[in-house]
């Protein structure tokens, strides 16, 4: 064992399943100096010690979610997306979904594929097929329109801005 290695491991409490950093963190992770200039994610010190060198693209996943642990056993090395899509944020709690939140399946059938600044989406294709056909009456002239075309028709024909 080297001395960067006998340093490393002397700021690990390996007393219970997950092995704790005990030292620096950023964001919750832990984080190791290897020199005054060098550092580097504590877990991923710990997994290139045991295992080598992570692939280049790759990124280390904690499978057991305790961002301070340091035990290899708890680590495995995915896609930084699949990381993304194990964890608990939105992209991978809207990920898990399998129904609309009017409670249709998310099938290739019913599901369509939406892009936005922020990324992809999907959407309910049954939901939007009943919003453009939803029809709503004009309190001015009786007529019949879409619910989406209402508000715009109201403007056009009978002035104003009314919602």
């Amino acid at each position: 064992m080297t001395d960067i290695e006998a340093r490393f491991w002397s700021k690990v409490d390996k007393s219970g399943d997950c092995w704790l950093w005990t030292a620096a963190t950023t964001y919750g992770y832990g984080r190791f100096a290897i020199t005054k200039r060098q550092m580097i994610g504590a877990h991923r010190f710990a997994w290139e010690t045991v295992n080598g060198p992570v692939p280049d693209g790759m990124v280390i996943d904690h499978l057991c979610r305790i961002r301070l642990c340091v035990n290899p056993a708890h680590m495995e090395v995915v896609t930084n997306g699949e990381n993304v899509l194990r964890g608990e944020g939105l992209s991978a709690l809207n990920a898990r979904k399998t129904h609309c939140k009017n409670g249709h399946e998310f099938t290739p059938e019913n599901t369509i594929v939406t892009k936005n600044p922020s990324g992809n989406g999907r959407a309910c294709r049954e939901c939007r097929r009943a919003a453009w056909t939803a029809r709503a009456t004009c309190p001015e002239c009786g007529g019949s329109f879409s619910a989406r075309n209402l508000a715009r028709h109201r403007t056009n024909q009978h002035g104003g801005s009314h919602v």
